[in-house]
């Protein structure tokens, strides 16, 4: 296994969540109705105007390649930093417990993501609902349990060739 720090595995963690969460969302998106990708470029704009600037909310939905590299780069850059701040409580977690304070921890995310960092940037309101909520809570609850199972493993490393060599 490669992850064979902590500080690896909590990154690693991160952006387990964060590609679980987004496709959790996608998919939320589907259900609902919501044009999925036409969504998913909006929210690429208003992450990235973050860094762009709010004159960037203002261009036509369309595949940037800017927008899509400074959203991911925030996405991915936040969901490591929600893991660092994670990994010393999850680690130590059974399985099933690192999921349900994991929920709980997506939650505190969403009112610090979607209702804080709207004062300083009030596009993002736009996306609050019961999509992005689940979406956070999802984000939570596998960050907790990837922080889990990778702790274990660190623990536990499973023995490679034969017995007694």
């Amino acid at each position: 296994m490669i992850l064979h720090h902590p500080l690896a595995a909590a990154v690693c963690a991160g952006f387990i969540a964060g590609t679980v969460a987004t496709f959790a969302q996608m998919l939320l998106w589907w259900i609902e109705g919501t044009p999925v990708i036409a969504t998913l470029l909006r929210d690429a704009r208003l992450t990235a105007a973050v860094v762009m600037g709010p004159g960037v909310l203002h261009h036509a939905p369309g595949w940037r390649w800017d927008v899509l590299i400074w959203a991911t780069a925030i996405h991915f850059t936040l969901s490591v930093i929600y893991a660092l701040i994670a990994w010393p409580v999850a680690r130590a977690m059974t399985l099933s417990a690192a999921i349900g304070l994991g929920a709980l921890y997506g939650a505190a995310i969403y009112v610090i993501n979607l209702h804080g960092f709207t004062h300083v940037f009030p596009w993002f309101d736009v996306s609050r609902g019961w999509v992005t909520t689940l979406a956070h809570l999802v984000f939570g609850a596998s960050l907790f349990a990837g922080c889990a199972v990778l702790a274990h493993r660190l623990r536990h490393p499973r023995r490679l060739g034969r017995p007694g060599r």
